[in-house]
């Protein structure tokens, strides 16, 4: 990952500016560098076997470009390349560097988190139904999963996803910034239930009460049938991330939601 990260670099014309920093189980490799043609931008490499690089999310932050780009706040993907090397494809994507910083390190709040002013919301819920009304080929969420999974994580009969809509895919704290907000990492984009961001957003907030009370004071389609129906599906989601080990903390909050919507 670092010798193809310097290829990159080298191949777009530009310097590393920032020190690295690694995504999700090493997946993601992305650094602040200094392009001679653009100035401070972000450089975000990512790798797959050659034979699966393909498909949603390997192809994700380049659709969201072409459909949101001067649309919605989100970074602006200037250039991309890609290579293969040795079995493994890499694609590199430079973009807009968006100085805020991140509204949470980590997609879970911590208990003592303080919900932004109002206009960080209504930016939000601006963008998100901009989004939402955006037709899309592309596919985050699909029925015959959540027939498989709901009754497995929840002990509950899956509902039926009567109600669609498109959505960034991944809404959670750590890809939102704190300032406007921007939003960030748009790899999984796609049809999901309506109200499947909200949802997302509000489950990975259970642990902080104020920042989730102004989700759904903002997002009040999480208070109607498909936002209950798009709550179980994130809650599924979640649970199943947690049975490999990720965020046990949000576990019990997790149960206790699932049990209100059930």
């Amino acid at each position: 990952m670092t010798e193809a990260f310097t290829r990159a670099v080298n191949e777009l014309d530009a310097t590393v500016d920032g020190p690295e920093v690694w995504g999700w189980h090493g997946r993601t490799l992305s650094a602040r560098v200094l392009s001679r043609m653009r100035g401070q931008c972000w450089l975000r490499l990512m790798s797959a076997p050659q034979d699966k690089a393909m498909g949603k999310i390997w192809e994700g932050n380049r659709k969201a470009a072409d459909l949101f780009d001067t649309s919605i706040t989100k970074p602006v993907l200037y250039d991309a390349v890609e290579e293969t090397k040795d079995g493994h494809t890499y694609r590199a994507e430079l973009s807009q560097y968006v100085t805020e910083p991140v509204f949470s390190p980590s997609p879970v709040l911590s208990p003592d988190t303080h919900a932004p002013r109002a206009s960080w919301w209504e930016s939000l819920r601006a963008d998100l139904a901009y989004v939402a009304k955006t037709p899309t080929d592309r596919t985050a969420v699909r029925q015959e999963w959540a027939d498989r999974c709901v009754p497995r994580f929840l002990d509950l009969p899956a509902p039926q996803i009567t109600e669609w809509e498109t959505a960034h895919g991944d809404l959670q704290p750590a890809n939102l910034t704190g300032g406007t907000p921007y939003l960030l990492d748009w790899e999984g984009f796609g049809r999901a239930p309506v109200g499947y961001d909200p949802a997302m957003l509000l489950a990975y907030s259970l642990l902080a009460p104020d920042f989730a009370a102004r989700v759904r004071e903002t997002f009040p389609v999480l208070d109607t049938e498909a936002g209950r129906v798009a709550q179980i599906v994130v809650v599924t989601e979640l649970m199943q991330s947690a049975s490999r080990g990720d965020h046990p903390e949000l576990v019990p909050a997790l149960h206790a939601l699932a049990a209100d919507l059930a």
